[in-house]
């Protein structure tokens, strides 16, 4: 559980430092580059340690399946909210089958 946690801390950051500048295209991009590299600092803080800690219950595939669902999750919520973008079906479509990824990446066979 600490892993999936820190994972999902670590994905809110990665989030805004790649997509938040998208509300404010006007910024230069140097700086906007620089303030991405700030908070993907604090991103990588978390992500480490998340990966350190959950490596071993899971394996590096699980572990990068875990992230990507986390990332979607995160991505779509910080879309609707903070972007105020529209979360078509097709997207979820799209979403319910990474899910079904995750279904074949942890059924043990």
């Amino acid at each position: 559980m600490k892993t999936i946690v820190l994972l999902s801390i670590s994905n809110v950051f990665m989030t805004f430092a790649w997509y938040g500048h998208l509300k404010n295209t006007g910024s230069p991009i140097v700086k906007v580059i620089f303030i991405s590299w700030f908070i993907a600092f604090f991103e990588y803080c978390f992500q480490v340690p998340a990966n350190r800690i959950g490596y071993g219950v899971y394996n590096a595939y699980q572990l990068k399946t875990i992230q990507e669902v986390i990332t979607l999750v995160v991505f779509s919520v910080f879309s609707i909210l903070y972007l105020k973008e529209e979360l078509r079906w097709n997207y979820l479509v799209g979403f319910a089958l990474i899910i079904l990824a995750v279904f074949f990446i942890f059924k043990k066979w």
